[in-house]
């Protein structure tokens, strides 16, 4: 009998880009069941009570939740094929490491670019540029932060790439110019189907801010 594989998306959310990338890398077919946030459907709310945000991954009719542990749930449940997380424990420590700073940076200082002004934007785009040279270093030389082949590193950070557009846009400034060479990874990653079948495009996601801007009555 096949895996029943159900993802409960929000189509522009970076967290839930990830649970996708995970499973198109690993080629696993599942379902997608897009939810309003605003009127949140039944279903999102019995398999994800705590919460009750996306991505919830329905797996036989079991949810799990939150990005980070769908992704290495997947990574577990099928390991057989594309590792994400490296069976060596200090190169896997060093990927939960860096995973856990993109945790804890980029969705909080990014936000910030759209939603403050003046010296508070100014501040919020030194403090993403100094992130994503920190993160551009580390990158180095290799192909993927992976390797030779996109890891939990790469899947972890990819899905924010889909709102450097909309961060450029509203603060006024451009990424690529600081950080060159991790433009050319996100180049390199969009190139493969897999990964533009799970991330959304730029431009279409900086159409959806500015729809959603104008629903919560901004300027």
């Amino acid at each position: 009998m096949a895996d029943e594989v159900v993802l409960l998306d929000f189509w522009p959310s970076p967290f839930a880009m990830r649970a996708k990338l995970a499973l198109e890398l690993k080629g696993i077919n599942y379902e997608c069941k897009q939810q309003d946030l605003l009127n949140k459907d039944p279903l999102l709310l019995q398999m994800n009570p705590v919460h009750k945000k996306i991505p919830v991954l329905i797996h036989n009719g079991k949810p799990v939740c939150e990005s980070l542990v769908i992704v290495r749930y997947i990574d577990e449940v099928w390991n057989h094929v594309s590792p994400l997380l490296p069976s060596d424990p200090y190169r896997r420590s060093q990927a939960l490491f860096w995973t856990d700073y993109i945790e804890k940076t980029v969705y909080g200082v990014g936000r910030r670019i759209f939603i403050a002004t003046g010296e508070e934007q100014e501040k919020a785009k030194e403090e993403l540029i100094q992130f994503l040279k920190t993160i551009e270093t580390e990158l180095g030389e290799k192909l993927y932060f992976g390797g030779d082949s996109i890891g939990f590193v790469d899947v972890a950070l990819l899905p924010f790439t889909a709102w450097f557009y909309t961060y450029e846009t509203c603060g006024n400034f451009s990424i690529e110019e600081s950080c060159p060479k991790l433009i050319e990874w996100v180049k390199r990653c969009t190139q493969k189907e897999s990964v533009s079948k799970a991330i959304a495009h730029p431009h279409k996601i900086y159409d959806f801010f500015l729809e959603y801007k104008e629903k919560l009555g901004g300027n």
